[in-house]
């Protein structure tokens, strides 16, 4: 690399931190301008300083500003960073994800920041190239085949795989990271499910078996790209990536293993017989063949991006609060028993698993808590007015908290802060939906998660599986006193450090 390159790169990295420093010393928060928030903005780079001290916590910083304004709602605006909001209002969110949709896509920035790892896929798509991808989307996910493909996937990876790996964990006495595997887990069964590949990545060959550095590359990847969002400037991930150095390197490097994986898997699947082709994702969609092969890639990864980790979080979070409530697992279990009476298996049929509505509602209070998807950002287009006052310039980013809603008062009252799954049962114990504006852990309005339904019947499968063969006791809320795990945000609420838990068998 040629000297001048290095100075451009330093100087682009260190200029932000000059100029906070400078104004930070010299001037301190402005006493002129009003606060927004609570927040009182510094001169030139407004609320910058604050985002660099609490980065590393975003999503209880912003938390805490969103829950102590009257609205709801934080604006954030600062030099070198885009304009914007974050919200924690219901009517807000509605008016983004529904009443106002049209003004709200994902918007340049995101798709900017994406498009290398997500291409044109549904996740990063607006207007007619989003519309044609969720109505195929949709017709493939309301068939009953698909639903019965994903869970006899479901019930494979945890006859034979997870079941077998608690049960040696708990004849040997070890301590196992009950988050890596559930991401293992979720990571075979979506792959399955996207294109009929089993990476074994929960066998007892791993990390060895060959796959198993397409979940490592696809993790990175993820994990990198997501970081983007959380520069302290725009442009230093872009400095970086045309100097292709740091982290932009190692995206480059895990996109690319990524993406040759997904077109080897792409050209075999093309290459099977008609009569194969009704089961994965990709073989129903590979089966049309006005789709060029970049679209089927982009396809099958986004579909791994919805799947590899949302189910894995949101369980993780799970068990470790059961840990911390063995009310809530006696009650679980006594709902297993109750189904166990007239019915006998390995795992529970899809009927079955529609009987335990306190399981879904435990399950459901605890992604309240701890969303696996706990912000998400769209793009305003044109000058707006939010239903809470907030004006929105047009290119500024506009983001709803789930995290911050969960926490909320205002929405779910004083004891917003205790884990209660009865608040989700009506007085006859049947499971009782919140609006999604409310409760947006699985997205509203047009762009409704699709899998929901599936990500419940995977959770819930998994859960009863587990608990009514073992206890899993986290070995951090021995350590710890119970005090909640930090978290690592990404595109998903990851638990930094893993889970440890003691598996022990449970006593007829």
């Amino acid at each position: 690399m040629e000297l001048s390159s290095l100075h451009l790169a330093f100087f682009l990295f260190f200029l932000p931190l000059f100029i906070y420093l400078f104004f930070f010393f010299r001037h301190g928060p402005s006493k002129k301008k009003p606060s927004v928030h609570g927040l009182k903005p510094y001169p030139i780079i407004g609320y910058l300083p604050y985002f660099v001290k609490n980065r590393h916590r975003f999503l209880d910083w912003t938390t805490e500003v969103i829950l102590q304004s009257s609205t709801q709602t934080m604006v954030f605006r600062s030099l070198g960073q885009v304009s914007g909001i974050v919200t924690a209002n219901p009517s807000n969110v509605e008016h983004i994800l529904k009443s106002n949709f049209d003004n709200y896509p994902k918007g340049e920035r995101t798709f900017t920041m994406l498009k290398d790892f997500l291409g044109h896929g549904i996740f990063n798509s607006d207007g007619e190239e989003w519309r044609s991808q969720r109505k195929a989307a949709s017709f493939e996910f309301n068939k009953r085949s698909l639903r019965n493909f994903i869970v006899n996937a479901v019930k494979f990876e945890t006859v034979n795989r997870l079941l077998p790996l608690l049960t040696k964990a708990q004849e040997e006495n070890n301590v196992v990271d009950i988050q890596d595997v559930l991401e293992r887990f979720a990571f075979d069964n979506i792959c399955k499910v996207a294109f009929d590949v089993d990476p074994a990545c929960l066998s007892d060959d791993y990390p060895s078996n060959k796959n198993s550095n397409f979940m490592e590359d696809f993790g990175r990847a993820q994990f990198l790209v997501g970081a983007r969002f959380f520069d302290i400037l725009d442009v230093a991930w872009r400095v970086k990536k045309f100097l292709n150095i740091g982290s932009e390197r190692q995206i480059k490097e895990s996109i690319l293993a990524v993406h040759n994986f997904a077109v080897d898997i792409i050209r075999s699947r093309k290459a099977r017989s008609l009569d194969d082709k009704d089961h994965d994702l990709l073989s129903r969609f590979a089966a049309n063949e006005g789709y060029s092969e970049e679209f089927l890639r982009d396809m099958v990864i986004n579909f791994l991006i919805a799947g590899r980790e949302t189910t894995s979080s949101a369980l993780t979070w799970f068990f470790w609060i059961l840990s911390t409530r063995p009310d809530v697992e006696q009650r679980i279990v006594q709902e297993i028993q109750s189904v166990r009476c007239h019915s006998e298996g390995e795992t529970f049929s899809y009927d079955e698993l529609h009987e335990m509505n306190y399981l879904h509602a435990a399950i459901t209070e605890s992604m309240r808590i701890y969303p696996p998807v706990p912000i998400d950002t769209q793009s305003c287009m044109r000058d707006d007015v939010m239903p809470d006052g907030t004006f929105v310039t047009s290119g500024s980013f506009v983001t709803y908290s789930a995290y911050a809603m969960g926490r909320s008062e205002k929405i779910w009252g004083e004891d917003s802060n205790e884990y209660k799954p009865e608040r989700w049962l009506d007085k006859d114990g049947h499971f009782k939906p919140e609006s999604p504006f409310r409760f947006p852990v699985f997205h509203a309005g047009p762009r409704m998660c699709l899998g929901k339904e599936m990500a419940y019947i995977q959770m819930k499968s998994i859960v009863a599986s587990i608990v009514e063969r073992f206890k899993l006791r986290a070995v951090r809320t021995e350590e710890k006193g119970g005090n909640p795990p930090e978290h690592v945000l990404s595109f998903t609420l990851r638990m930094r450090g893993g889970l440890p838990v003691l598996v022990r068998k449970r006593e007829e």
